[in-house]
């Protein structure tokens, strides 16, 4: 993102409507957490979840503007990402291994976009497993990971805009315009469904909600630049031995994040001369 000018004094206890840009393998909570701890905000919460591997726009309200979550959270929101065609997994994005490929290449252009008009309009959408819908009291992503079985309820969603902005297959970049409680890896699965090769998400951005935008969130780092002075005192205490910090490994990623070490462990292959 391009350089953020210096915002104006935050008043978090009189309440705050705070836009985040947040980071690959967070989680929203995670984010909250650390905002909370590092501007030592006493009430806060966010306006609606994004998955770890999604990133793009998180708002977070404090004090009494927190009374503004549910209004906020019922807007429509925008999205933008990539859909890998052809492999389909049980978590409908990189969570989890492909458990099925398809051959796609017999795909064209005009059946590409045409198979995006069913989804246009209100429709019936089913969430995936590995999501926080709650099953019996439990959520559904503690199901899914103990590799249970469980039945979700479809529900009404809203799609009003899905367009294709690339096509490089087995790549397809998208737009999606949708109401509160859409999933796009839902979206994902059923796309690629239509097209009889199967489909799962790998990319998402959130980029506005309502009329709040991506392009005016804070990153995390400028929210640790925004941590206020210590109390009185508390500089006085003894510092504490630093220990160094272990990479975090977030719940739920274990296969995605075993695919990046994997990567990053392997040599680049030099180039043929």
């Amino acid at each position: 993102m391009e350089e953020q000018p210096t915002p104006a004094p935050f008043d978090f206890e009189a309440g705050e409507v705070l836009l985040l840009d947040k980071p690959l393998t967070w989680t929203s909570f995670d984010v909250v957490r650390k905002v909370k701890n590092t501007l030592r905000i006493k009430k806060i919460g966010h306006a609606g979840t994004l998955d770890p591997l999604a990133t793009g726009l998180l708002i977070l309200c404090t004090g009494k503007k927190t009374k503004q979550i549910d209004l906020i959270q019922a807007q429509e929101k925008e999205y933008t990402g990539t859909f890998r065609l052809g492999q389909t997994t049980p978590s409908f994005d990189l969570e989890t291994p492909v458990d099925q490929e398809v051959t796609y290449d017999h795909l064209t252009e005009e059946e590409l976009r045409a198979a995006l008009a069913p989804f246009v309009g209100l429709i019936n959408q089913t969430p995936p497993l590995f999501s926080a819908v709650k099953v019996n009291g439990e959520r559904a992503y503690e199901v899914a990971r103990r590799g249970d079985e469980a039945e979700i309820k479809s529900k009404q969603v809203t799609i009003k805009e899905f367009e294709l902005t690339r096509i490089a297959l087995p790549e397809v970049d998208f737009r999606v315009v949708c109401s509160k409680g859409t999933y796009i890896r839902s979206l994902a699965r059923d796309y690629g469904a239509a097209l009889g090769v199967g489909a799962h998400l790998t990319k998402l951005v959130r980029t506005r909600i309502g009329e709040y935008r991506l392009e005016d969130a804070l990153s995390m780092e400028a929210v640790q630049a925004l941590r206020p002075p210590r109390p009185e005192g508390e500089a006085e205490r003894p510092p504490r031995q630093r220990r160094e910090r272990q990479p975090e490994r977030r719940t739920g990623l274990e296969y995605y994040q075993s695919q990046q070490d994997a990567a990053a462990s392997t040599p680049d292959t030099p180039p043929v001369s």
